[in-house]
């Protein structure tokens, strides 16, 4: 049976990557989904190649940085499909540079949409599932938000930022029926890492004891877990999937 069937599901950032690789997986298993992300070109793209009518895939144009944006959205998606059962907040960007050197453009554009974002989307979703007495909100944080990486202060402050934001959310939203779980990949073999020197590659793939780096299907399969009912008493928690990288 599939573990999500008729479940309504938002996903942000799912233009690419693990958002679209967790869409993906998603109507694999019977949910509904509305693909969010800020570029319109990509969305089409997107939609094209999971190749399904509006019935069970729709895209929306948002800023999740803007709340305008993301609560006219979420209201667009119940229109289009009615409540939504899952938000999984995946959009996030980098903007690296050591820290002698880090901008304050850099700092604030990766911490509004890596951690503002998340609030953002995180509260609308609350808002609405509170009334509906359940619900599973899933944030993807990084193993970078767990042990730190050189050059990337901004990125590290809002990953661990998004761990801290889903066990407070866990405390507050459990008793409504509503579970709240994050996913903290480790290095994953998506676009942003097509432009990576194959000697650094090669490091990161020795510095992880699976040897390997993490595709995107990985990180997907995490989160149809966290939303389907066999995780239906994990709440607060971080499901680290890294091939072993923080041990």
């Amino acid at each position: 049976m599939a573990r999500l069937k008729n479940k309504i599901a938002i996903i942000t950032g799912s233009a690419r990557g693990i958002g679209f690789a967790t869409a993906k997986r998603f109507l694999e298993e019977g949910a509904n989904v509305a693909l969010w992300d800020i570029q319109e070109d990509l969305l089409k793209k997107a939609k094209a190649a999971l190749n399904l009518d509006d019935s069970r895939v729709k895209t929306y144009v948002v800023d999740v940085c803007n709340q305008s944006s993301v609560e006219n959205a979420y209201q667009a998606v119940e229109n289009d499909f009615g409540s939504v059962d899952i938000m999984v907040n995946n959009a996030g960007i980098t903007k690296d540079a050591m820290l002698h050197k880090m901008n304050e453009e850099q700092f604030d554009q990766v911490i509004n949409v890596n951690l503002k974002g998340v609030y953002l989307c995180g509260q609308a979703a609350a808002k609405r599932m509170r009334e509906n007495g359940s619900g599973v909100i899933l944030n993807t944080s990084s193993v970078v938000g767990i042990y730190g990486n050189i050059g990337q202060t901004n990125y590290a402050a809002s990953k661990w930022g998004v761990i801290g934001m889903t066990k407070t959310w866990a405390k507050e939203l459990g008793a409504k029926g509503i579970r709240v779980n994050a996913v903290a990949p480790g290095y994953t073999m998506t676009e942003m890492m097509e432009t990576v020197p194959k000697n650094v590659l090669d490091t990161l793939k020795a510095m992880t004891p699976l040897k390997n780096l993490g595709q995107p299907e990985d990180i997907a399969n995490a989160f149809l877990f966290l939303a389907s009912n066999e995780a239906k008493f994990i709440t607060g928690h971080v499901l680290s999937v890294d091939g072993g990288l923080t041990i």
